[in-house]
């Protein structure tokens, strides 16, 4: 800025000095006209880190001019050369581009005569007025120093007289900018060298070394050495030394508080902190089974132990005590991590002892996260993690939280399931003693066998409860150390009286619906059954009873109860869970009500169904004699009792099981896919949804052989369709789903169905109902007998067993599967006795065995027992479909016209089956060579009542029958 408003710059002169003159001041020697001589320039500073050059002793008086010939003004030898000046703004220093004028430059002639006023030095003299200031008008030329004489014009010399002595003038105001330039800042001799550059980086940080505060010292050079740091004054090296400390209590102060702070609160924004609710929901639970009636039928522990998972408000405070004892005593008052529980746990670690310094916060964060990596960045951020859980959510959660998914021995996760395991009690009863045990064992919990370690734990516990004044003086001296229960007891009460076949079968239904296991662990599922106890019981019984004494090894057995009125098993016993292998060791054994088997003539209601839905009637005939050729084969009865003459009406068929009736029915009027929907319909799931396969290739699907099989359970659901008047309730195990909170999934205790055999449901009900007429006989037919007060309906079923080349004459009357399945209105039961596939069973007295041997037994045994003081029964009276049974008169003499067979639905002579043998060459049954029929027994149903004639197969060449009763 220029002080003088009234002249233009830089043309005009400098400005005078602003140093304000006395009166009578001699104002020194004028500049000589236009050739004042330039002041010599100051010797060169060596570079930044040589010597540093002796200062010449201070002259007495001012310096001389040179002579004329000398090169330029000289100063004397004795004196002590001025400071070198700041270059003007019009003069580059060495090496950097000139700088354009500025209002600095105004002036700059009596600068060093300013600020070196009183040292001893000469002031500055200023040119005349009216001329200019050397260097011209642009001030190109160092300002103070005089310029060469003319060419010709010697030199003058003028002496320069010392400085008059007077006091400190008043300075008149000057603008802040002009303040480095007017005497209120020391001048730095540095300028005057034309090498110095003050935006070099060395030189301008130079100043603010360690020895900066001892090199324009004086007093510290002596021959014109610096002074060492053995040679600084005690004062010197006390401020040297407190400056070291002070700059390393800020690097420490930088480095251990303000970076970690830093860096924490960009952490503590950066981290998710999982809520305990997050965590409750992604923890494994056991899966609890209960019996119809709400009883605990047993639970699934998952592999990783079982757990419990408690509400805030049901942890009690004793409990909360001895943990915070042990484990985190300020857990109330902290904000999720201890500083000096950290500092302890670097003095543990550093001197051998023991002892961590993670907060009940922090030992939660990692359970939660599951996360125990031993490096730095899971501590650090466990601890921002920590302090952010603290600030969003209350004690009360996190410390229930904590205590749910915690491990304490005996595959026992968190505090509830951990009271059961150890003391069998709920976690509400424990008292003091009991919890302070619970709470020691959270830092060992692998070492709950270790009694000596428990004890050392429970005492340290105690001692900390008192300590923190949660438990009395007193009550810790009373106290005595808890009784255990035995490891495995609570794995015995968890197994409680759940069949391993049902649980797996309810876990089948739930993956149906999308409730896989662990899904179902992870909610901690509560799955209500349909399975009624004493149901359940009765079926164990009642195989294992008709089971007891049986010799062939061969021999199994199943049976399968179903509520007709909600599709809900009752009960379900498919065999004993293990059994043991050749080398006597427990081995999972069969689901044997699971596994599909050649139904037999329990097939038969199937064949019936189809042809009640086609309008036909149970006063149908047929032709019921023996050996009759149908299809390229030939059928044969089970003995004279299984046939009902030439004339045999639908209903009459079923009673006796004449297996020539349903053969041709299927073959020629119903045809088999007929028959495979109607027992679809009924409840018979095939593959995929089921086990079970219905073979349609041919017609033996109408005496159950050849490639069809169902599964004891389908049978027992299907038949309940016919109980239930043909409402059909899909079989299931599984009532209602809830989570451990008791929140409803889903619920399905109604149970409600739909027609079953057609879409009006009255229609529907009257094919049930004729079905039900035709079996209620066969229960008397085959001397079974229903429970007293109660209707009951059902059919037997047998499948003759597979005769081998290399099989003895012996087993050519053997059967493979025997069946009974029957029901009432209230419950539908299968029961079944056979083998593993087709082999040849016999009873203990070495004897065939039939649908009356063992099957039938068992069946009644369970219905009896089970129905025995509950109210009596009666099926719905319908009407009849068709002709009328009890109108038809039936008569063994006159034989109805021959019926024609399809040779479409006879399979090739290459095919056989089971039930089936290559057809013979007669199309007649008289053509045809009959063996002698086997003696009747006292059941007039064939094999299904117990003859051993019973059967399907045809008579090839002479060679036994096969049959299918």
């Amino acid at each position: 800025m220029n002080d003088d408003r009234n002249r233009s710059w830089p043309s005009q002169e400098p400005d005078a000095p602003r140093r304000a003159r006395r009166p009578q001041e001699d104002p020194g020697p004028a500049w000589p006209a236009d050739d004042a001589p330039r002041r010599p320039a100051p010797p060169r500073r060596p570079p930044a880190g040589g010597p540093r050059p002796p200062r010449a002793p201070r002259a007495e008086a001012g310096p001389e001019w040179p002579s004329g010939d000398e090169g330029g003004p000289q100063w004397p030898a004795a004196d002590e050369p001025r400071r070198p000046q700041r270059p003007p703004q019009g003069r580059a220093p060495q090496g950097r581009p000139p700088q354009g004028p500025g209002p600095q430059d105004r002036g700059s002639a009596t600068r060093a005569s300013q600020i070196l006023d009183g040292q001893g030095a000469p002031p500055r003299r200023q040119p005349p007025a009216g001329r200019p200031a050397p260097g011209g008008p642009n001030g190109n030329a160092t300002q103070g120093f005089r310029q060469p004489p003319p060419s010709g014009r010697p030199p003058q010399r003028r002496p320069v007289p010392p400085p008059p002595s007077y006091p400190e003038p008043e300075r008149e105001p000057d603008l802040i900018t002009h303040a480095a330039h007017n005497g209120y800042a020391p001048y730095d001799d540095r300028y005057d060298d034309d090498r110095y550059d003050p935006y070099d980086e060395e030189t301008r940080l130079a100043q603010y070394s360690d020895d900066a505060d001892f090199e324009d010292d004086p007093e510290g050079e002596e021959d014109g050495k610096k002074k060492s740091k053995a040679d600084l004054t005690p004062k010197q090296r006390r401020k040297r030394r407190w400056k070291i400390v002070r700059r390393v209590l800020y690097a420490m102060f930088g480095l251990f508080v303000v970076v970690p702070a830093i860096a924490f609160v960009i952490t503590y924004f950066t981290v998710d902190v999982p809520s305990p609710q997050e965590v409750l929901a992604q923890q494994s639970q056991p899966i609890t089974f209960y019996y119809g009636d709400k009883s605990v039928m047993g639970r699934s522990v998952p592999q990783g132990g079982n757990r419990e998972l408690l509400q805030p408000n049901q942890v009690p405070e004793v409990v909360k005590h001895a943990v915070y004892s042990a484990e985190d005593a300020t857990f109330e008052t902290n904000s999720g991590f201890n500083v000096m529980a950290i500092l302890r746990s670097v003095f543990n670690q550093a001197t051998g002892g023991t002892g961590g310094g993670s907060t009940i916060s922090q030992q939660y964060i990692k359970q939660a996260t599951k996360n125990d990596e031993a490096t730095l960045t899971r501590k650090w951020t466990e601890l921002a993690k920590s302090f952010k859980l603290n600030n969003e959510t209350s004690k009360s959660d996190i410390i229930t939280g904590y205590l749910n998914i915690v491990f304490f021995g005996r595959r026992a996760n968190g505090i509830a399931a951990a009271s059961k395991a150890y003391f069998g009690k709920d976690v509400k009863q424990l008292n003091a003693s009991e919890a302070a045990l619970l709470a020691g064992m959270i830092q060992g919990p692998g070492k709950d066998r270790d009694t000596a370690y428990m004890q050392k734990r429970w005492n340290y516990v105690m001692d900390q409860m008192v300590a923190n004044h949660w438990l009395s003086p007193a009550d810790r001296k009373a106290a005595q150390f808890p009784t255990l229960i035995p490891r495995d007891s609570q794995q015995k009460e968890d197994a409680g009286t759940l069949d391993f076949h049902i649980q797996q079968r309810i876990m089948q239904e739930l993956a149906a619906k999308g409730y896989d296991e662990d899904k179902l662990y992870s909610t901690g599922a509560k799955i209500y059954t349909t399975i009624d106890p004493n149901a359940q019981k009765l079926a164990v019984q009642s195989v294992q009873d008709n089971m007891e004494g049986q010799t062939d090894e061969n021999l199994r057995g199943a049976l399968v109860a179903v509520d007709p009125r909600t599709g809900g098993v009752l009960a379900y016993y498919g065999g004993p869970t293990t059994v043991k292998n050749d080398a006597g060791k427990d081995v999972l054994a069969t689901d044997w009500a699971n596994v599909p088997q050649n139904p037999g003539s329990s097939m038969k209601p199937f064949d019936l169904t189809a042809w009640l839905k086609m309008g036909k009637g149970l006063g149908e005939t047929f032709d019921g004699t023996n050996n009759r050729q149908l299809g390229g084969r030939v059928v044969r009865n089970a003995g004279e009792s299984a046939s009902c003459g030439p004339v045999c009406t639908v209903k009459k068929a079923m009673e006796v099981s004449a297996n020539t009736v349903f053969y041709d029915m299927v073959l020629n009027d119903v045809k088999p896919s007929r028959v495979a929907e109607a027992a679809k319909e009924a409840g018979v799931r095939p593959a995929p949804k089921g086990k079970g396969k219905l073979g349609t290739e041919d017609a033996n699907i109408a005496l159950g052989g050849g490639a069809t099989s169902v599964t004891p359970e389908d049978m027992a659901a299907s038949y309940s369709s016919f109980a239930s008047g043909g409402v059909r309730r899909d079989q299931h195990f599984v009532a209602k789903l809830t989570n451990s909170q008791d929140e409803v999934i889903f619920d399905d205790t109604n149970g409600q169905g739909k027609p079953a055999f057609d879409d009006n449901a009255d229609k529907s009900k009257q094919i049930a109902g004729n079905v039900t007429d035709a079996l209620i006989p066969v229960i008397a037919e085959s001397h079974l007998k229903c429970p007293s007060g109660h209707d009951c309906a059902g059919k037997t079923g047998t499948q003759q067993y597979t005769m081998r080349d290399d099989d003895p004459k012996s087993y050519s009357d053997r059967n493979s599967q025997t069946w009974m399945v029957g029901y009432t209105p209230s419950v539908s039961v299968a029961s079944w006795i056979g083998g593993d596939g087709t082999k040849p069973l016999h009873d203990k007295n070495g004897k065939p065995i039939y649908g009356k041997t063992i099957a039938g037994p068992t069946w009644q045994d369970f219905m009896t027992n089970y129905l025995k003081d509950k109210p009596g029964e009666k099926f719905d009276k319908v009407e009849p479909i068709g002709k009328d049974a009890d109108e038809v008169v039936t008569s063994s003499k006159a034989a109805p016209p021959p019926r024609e067979t399809t040779s479409e639905q006879a399979p090739p002579p290459s095919t056989q089956s089971s039930s089936s043998a290559p057809p013979t060459s007669s199309s007649h049954p008289s053509s045809s060579t009959t063996s002698p029929t086997r003696p009747s027994g006292i059941f007039g149903g064939g094999t299904d009542g117990g003859n051993p004639g019973s059967g399907g197969g045809p008579v090839v060449n002479g060679e036994p029958p096969r049959r299918t009763g």
